[in-house]
């Protein structure tokens, strides 16, 4: 069925596509060439950083991050949140690292600072930190802790483009950090994402990562030849350094981002205009309205019952089926993410239940779609629609 109120209403536009069509006609070559070298440093550019790597997806940048975080820095603990989606606790387990859990803060939905600090250690390897749907997690105090402990900061701002701590973009503060331009977030390459770093030598190894770990792939002449040096019956084309991914993307993928990033900042604004008329309007009786909006850039509207009422929340999800409003429970990934299949045997029984604010979530809150093609008429009306549920 169709919705009135999709998740997304489709953001690759007729000119996108022309622009790809056109692009299609000179018979180019669509394996990864010029034009994901020319997002690369787009990219990087508008988010202000040295260096950026094109890859098939967001799932992808998760995986090859965690995979030169362990080549650079050793295998230990890698802290994440219980709110997230499914790639980043796989990621992390894929590369032998040992997740460490925390519960969220509700204003912003993304990792407790109190509970980040009182988990570093010795064995901590990085903070995997996720901007969920468009929240700001950073604070002066999370990012000096680390710097006086030298642990990195690995961002994950897959939902959350263009959102900033201080007029500084997220994606731009740790070790490296990780985008996603899947269908439904603030740009699309249809599937495709980014690895973005400051770091000469995790630039290296994320080169690496995306393409078999071939070193021909790393920048630095100075690795090249150490490789060559240490490796002399092999020819210097083919050495392998480890045994890594290939998550390249096309040609095609990066004339769409191409495209889409010319009207990613307008397109940001009219989503933070969404979000705080949604908020204006919608029933603080019923639903969470004191989000920490500050530097925020929502891709949805968190709808969050303020209180576990498990009758209110059928006549909710009853109300939005019948109204036509796509939605999905639990927010970013599903709700608590220790509640997942895939960690039970890794996480003791029950474990879950330690988190009470993520169990909130997972049980008591929803995204709906937020989209810069989205008129504040129909904002108005949702509210209406979500508001005549009796509490």
């Amino acid at each position: 069925m169709g919705f009135k109120w999709p998740l997304m209403e489709d953001n690759v536009t007729r000119q996108d596509l022309d622009v790809l069509i056109e692009f299609l006609q000179g018979m180019p070559r669509l394996t990864q060439s010029a034009n994901v070298r020319a997002l690369e440093q787009e990219w990087s550019q508008w988010l202000g950083v040295k260096h950026s790597v094109f890859v098939n997806s967001g799932a992808s940048a998760n995986l090859i991050t965690m995979g030169a975080l362990k080549h650079l820095f050793g295998g230990g603990e890698v802290i994440v949140p219980t709110l997230t989606w499914v790639s980043d606790i796989a990621s992390v387990l894929q590369n032998g690292f040992t997740p460490v859990f925390v519960d969220i803060n509700p204003r912003n939905l993304c990792m407790d600072e109190d509970q980040v600090i009182a988990k570093l250690n010795s064995n901590t390897r990085a903070v995997f930190l996720t901007y969920v749907q468009g929240f700001n997690g950073l604070s002066d105090r999370l990012l000096a802790e680390l710097e006086r402990r030298n642990i990195p900061l690995i961002e994950d701002v897959c939902e959350s483009h263009g959102a900033t701590f201080k007029g500084q973009r997220l994606g731009s503060f740790g070790l490296a950090s990780n985008f996603s331009f899947y269908f439904a977030h603030h740009m699309s390459t249809v599937e495709g994402g980014m690895v973005c770093t400051n770091d000469d030598a995790f630039y290296d190894a994320i080169r690496m990562f995306r393409s078999h770990g071939m070193v021909r792939e790393a920048e630095s002449p100075e690795l090249r030849a150490r490789y060559a040096a240490e490796n002399p019956e092999l020819s210097p084309d083919f050495i392998f350094a480890f045994p890594a991914f290939n998550v390249r993307s096309t040609e095609i993928n990066a004339v769409l981002g191409r495209s889409q990033l010319k009207r990613l900042d307008s397109c940001n604004e009219r989503r933070r205009e969404n979000f705080e008329l949604f908020l204006k309007h919608i029933d603080s009786g019923k639903y969470r309205t004191d989000f920490d909006l500050e530097g925020s850039c929502n891709y949805a509207f968190n709808l969050v019952l303020n209180k576990p009422d498990v009758a209110l929340r059928e006549r909710l999800e009853t109300k939005m089926r019948e109204s036509g409003i796509e939605f999905r429970r639990g927010s970013a990934g599903g709700g608590n993410q220790l509640r997942q299949h895939y960690l039970k045997g890794i996480v003791p029984d029950g474990e879950f239940a330690k988190y009470p604010e993520v169990e909130h979530i997972h049980f008591f809150a929803y995204y709906i779609g937020n989209y810069p093609t989205l008129e504040a008429a129909r904002i108005v009306e949702l509210c209406q629609v979500l508001n005549s549920v009796e509490g």
